[in-house]
């Protein structure tokens, strides 16, 4: 069982990774794709001259994750509330924070604590990972370079990455839009932690939301299509670890409400 999640759960997009390097990285798969959006004539990618389409597609857009974070963050400093609150011994607090239906608020928040906090500590991880990678491999946008008339040199990550410092002032590779969707997956390993019936529908959900951020930005020449890929792997695995320290693997593999359904009968068993 312990093999079959890290096999799963590690090896599926250790993978993918090597897919995208061989068949992206190692080919000119992503230029010719661009080639394809780029007008050569105006020597733009005329979707990035759409005022209304930038605004929907990058700036709308950002709600979606900005909005979860915050929701995040209010709860969990909500969940320490509760706590300080604490109704038996201040009754006639605790009796008003009832009459105001605040009390459920905060009683649901300090219940789900791990939780909050959790989301909010991917949320970070994710866009830590993501920032350092750009910083430390340099790549340009297709928009930025000599390919589609800019003034950059085209180069590829793995040729320009440096561990200890910067490796320049590009900030293209992984897909930054892209990764702001599927920061959305911290909320599939919090569903699988209860076994929540559309835990499976948060993972595709969140998968579809992040490629639907990296495909529109490709289509402005501000990304390679690989660069979604790439940012889709690296959340998956920072969201993952991040999973793994707050929950654990086996509260991962069998989830609180499945416990919560054995232990009842295990303690029928132990009484007969």
């Amino acid at each position: 069982m312990k093999s079959r999640f890290y096999a799963v759960n590690f090896g599926i997009p250790l993978a993918c990774a090597a897919l995208v390097f061989l068949m992206f990285d190692m080919t000119t798969i992503d230029i010719q794709f661009s080639n394809l959006l780029f007008d050569p004539l105006s020597q733009s990618f005329p979707l990035d001259r759409v005022h209304f389409f930038e605004k929907l597609t990058h700036k709308w857009a950002r709600i979606i994750p900005n909005w979860t974070a915050e929701i995040a963050l209010i709860g969990a400093m909500l969940s320490l509330v509760w706590p300080l609150v604490n109704p038996q011994k201040r009754p006639r607090l605790g009796a008003f924070l009832e009459r105001s239906r605040v009390a459920p608020v905060l009683r649901f928040a300090a219940a789900h604590r791990r939780d909050f906090f959790f989301v909010v500590v991917a949320f970070a991880v994710c866009t830590g990972v993501i920032h350092f990678l750009k910083s430390h491999t340099s790549v340009y946008c297709p928009i930025e370079t000599t390919l589609y008339g800019g003034k950059m040199a085209h180069i590829e990550w793995y040729s320009n990455f440096q561990l200890f410092h910067e490796a320049g002032s590009g900030r293209c590779w992984p897909g930054g839009h892209a990764s702001g969707g599927f920061t959305m997956l911290a909320l599939y390993f919090v569903a699988r932690r209860y076994q929540w019936r559309f835990s499976s529908a948060i993972l595709w959900g969140s998968l579809l939301l992040g490629f639907i951020y990296g495909t529109t930005r490709v289509l402005q020449g501000w990304h390679y299509m690989s660069h979604t890929f790439w940012a889709g792997i690296f959340v998956w695995l920072a969201c993952l670890l991040t999973a793994l320290a707050f929950y654990g693997r086996a509260r991962l593999e069998r989830p609180v409400l499945q416990t919560r359904e054995i232990a009842p009968s295990a303690g029928l068993e132990m009484q007969r």
